[in-house]
This record gives structure tokens, sequence and C-alpha cells, in this order.
């Protein structure tokens, strides 16, 4: 990636000078708790270092989809808090995003100190389809680390998107790739360049309208594309099965005919299911074959034989990109499909293979089920910009970078 790095702005010195970083702390809560750190910990590497380096460190972030305004529920709060014990230091919060309190807690930082700025989203021209709009936010950011300040893009999650902490603010600041989007990019174009074969890819989650731009884009060009979760059965509607009352999307059943037409080679589609009476963790679950779905019944997990058959497929690759989990493993009587297959990257990994889990929903499996991190080569912090990435698209978070 052919841009200024942290590196390159530690190289500058950053010793009294406001730096912006752009982080991704959209993490899971319970409430007040955070059920799943690894966005945070993934940012300790750079802001860790713009720390020790004496920089004046002002974190942007969001959580959540507030509507353009103040949502209690959406406070980063709990963030700042998990935040500063991380980094075993004071992390102040902003009661604002660029109001009153941002610029006075601004103003009074001193070399090392950390500021974390109100849910960014919380500000309407954050996420504002007008560019005026948007730059007028990105300005007033600027204003918080002043005329020496330089922007550092950090979250790797939200780079896809054109929003004005991630995009805008790069216009008008010196700018660096931070740690984390360096290692992620570094990473992902190790699926895309001189992929070692045989390559698989394994998509999962509910709806295949969410997936059909990747599965055109590596269906080409992969040895084997698994496909479990919800997705699959618009798959296996497509095929002609009676799938019951599990999650289907009508009006992609043709694209998904086409699609196996073009791709029935390399597409790999579950023999049997876990099916349910009701959407429910105490539901009545039995297993059968994908053509004995009942009616009245829904599929919320694949079964053990299908299990099996990705896992042999699984086994022999040499690379392996994960999104999307088997089943609805959030409920421990469906999550057997999701932990066979996590299993059987993970083997491909202590094999010598290269896997990437591509974030989100995936990377919360792994950590739910209780599997390490080192199980896997790569967790991503972005499933929706990996996506993106091996789609082939532009990512605006990133363009800018190079600008």
């Amino acid at each position: 990636m052919a841009v200024p790095t942290l590196k390159d702005l530690l190289a500058e010195g950053v010793s009294g000078r406001g730096v912006l970083v752009r982080s991704d702390f959209n993490v899971p809560l319970d409430g007040d708790t955070i059920t799943d750190p690894g966005r945070i910990l993934a940012s300790l590497p750079t802001l860790s270092a713009l720390i020790d380096a004496g920089a004046k460190v002002i974190i942007t972030a969001h959580l959540g989809r507030p509507k353009g305004e103040p949502d209690p529920k959406y406070s980063l709060a709990p963030v700042a808090e998990r935040l500063g014990q991380e980094l075993g230091r004071n992390v102040q919060l902003a009661g604002d995003v660029v109001g009153s309190d941002a610029l006075a807690r601004a103003e009074g930082l001193t070399d090392g100190d950390v500021l974390l700025l109100e849910n960014v989203r919380f500000d309407p021209r954050e996420t504002s389809k007008d560019d005026a709009e948007r730059e007028s936010l990105a300005k007033a950011l600027v204003e918080l680390v002043g005329d020496d300040g330089a922007f550092v893009s950090d979250g790797f999650g939200v780079v896809h998107r054109k929003q004005a902490s991630v995009y805008d603010v790069a216009k008008l600041l010196p700018h660096y790739a931070g740690t984390l989007v360096e290692a992620e990019v570094q990473v992902l174009s190790k699926l895309t360049h001189e992929v070692k074969r045989p390559y698989a890819v394994v998509l999962g989650g509910s709806k295949v309208s969410d997936k059909l731009g990747v599965i055109e884009a590596l269906a080409p060009k992969v040895d084997t594309l698994v496909i479990g979760g919800g997705m699959a059965f618009t798959f296996l509607a497509a095929q002609g099965h009676s799938v019951g009352t599990s999650l289907l999307q009508e009006d992609q059943i043709e694209v998904c005919k086409d699609l196996l037409d073009r791709f029935g080679d390399v597409i790999r589609l579950p023999a049997d299911v876990v099916v349910a009476d009701k959407f429910a963790a105490d539901a009545e679950a039995k297993t059968v074959p994908v053509d004995e779905i009942p009616d009245g019944w829904m599929g919320l997990d694949i079964g053990p034989e299908s299990v099996k058959r990705f896992t042999a497929v699984l086994s022999g690759a040499a690379t392996i990109f994960w999104n999307g989990p088997s089943g609805v493993f959030e409920f421990e009587k469906f999550s057997a499909g999701t932990r066979g297959v996590a299993e059987a990257i993970a083997a491909t990994t202590a094999g010598g293979a290269f896997t990437v889990v591509g974030g989100g929903d995936s990377a919360a499996a792994v950590r739910t089920l209780g599997l390490p991190d080192s199980d896997f080569s790569h967790i991503s912090t972005g499933g929706g910009a990996s996506l993106e990435y091996l789609e082939g698209k532009e990512l605006p978070g990133l363009k800018v970078l190079e600008s």
C-alpha cells in the first residue's frame, strides 16, 4: 500500500503535536459490558506508539447506529473505561463530538494524554451524503488538533465508508495509515495476489444479497466455495428443495440458480441441516437431509454430515478466507456447525495453511466458542471492508490516504 504510515509519522516527530486517530471501537455490548474487546485490543499498538512518542492523542470512533443525535445507549463511556485499563492511563471522554467540552479538553491536553471524543455518529454530518456537511465536521475535528496536527487512519472496519472522520479529515491533514490498517491490507493482499492454492472461501451469514458481490468476484478465482448459514437456504431452494420456514430470499432464487449453473464445480452446499420448530435457544431440534426439511420447521445450523464434508474439502487447502457463521452459534444447540467449520479451518492453520477470519460475526463466533485467536493466521477487524476489498471495490478511506 503506497501510503505514508505510522512509522513515517513517528520518524517526523509527534512530541507535543495533536494527532487525531480514527479508531474502530464498534464493540458488542451487553448493557454497559463489552462482550468482545477485540477491536479495542487491536487499536493498542498504534495508540501506545503515539503516546510513548509524546503526542497529544485525540481519538474519534463510533458505536452502533445512533440516528445522528446523542443516545446514551451508544455512548463510548464503556470503551473509554476499558481503553484506559488496557493503556494503563486515564482516557478522558469528551461529553460531545466537537462541541465546547471537546474543545476545552483538547486545549488542556499535555504530551502523552489521551482524549476520546463521544460517538462521532451522534453528529449527523458524519454520515451525510452532502460533501459540504461532512467537510464542516471534518474542519471542526481538525480544529481540535491544531495547525501542526496529523491524522492517523486506524479503523479498518470503516475504511469502506466515505464519512467525515474517515475520508474528509484525511483531505485536510497530513495523513498516515495506522498499524492496524497497514497490517489488514497486507493480509488481504495475500488473498488477491499470488494466492497459495488450493484456495478455499467459506461464506455464511443470513442473506445471499449481502454476499453476491464477493461470490461473483471470488467464484472464478477459488478452488472451493463453501456456503453455509442462512444464505444456504436460498441456494437450496434454487436446487428445488423445500426449506420450510428457513430464512429465504425469494427474489434471489433465480440469481442463485445462475450462480450454481456457472460455478457449480466450486460451490459446496450443506448435505444436512439442524432444523427447529421455532427460533429460540430452547427450541425442539432435529437433524435432517436438505431434501427432507419439514413444513413449519426452520434450519438454524448445518448438520454433522455437512461438517464432515466441508472438513474434508478444507483439509487440503493452502489458503482459506472465512466470513459468516454456519448457523445461529449464539444458541448452544445450534452452534456445532460453526464450531466444526472453525475447528476445520484451525486444523489447516496448524498444518501450515494461511487462514483469514473475515471479521464481524465470524470473529465473534471464534471468541464465543472459546477458540484462541492463535488458531488462525489472522482475524480481521472489518468484515464489510474485507468483503469489499476482495470484491475489488475502491475503499474511500484507503484511496484518500494515497492522495
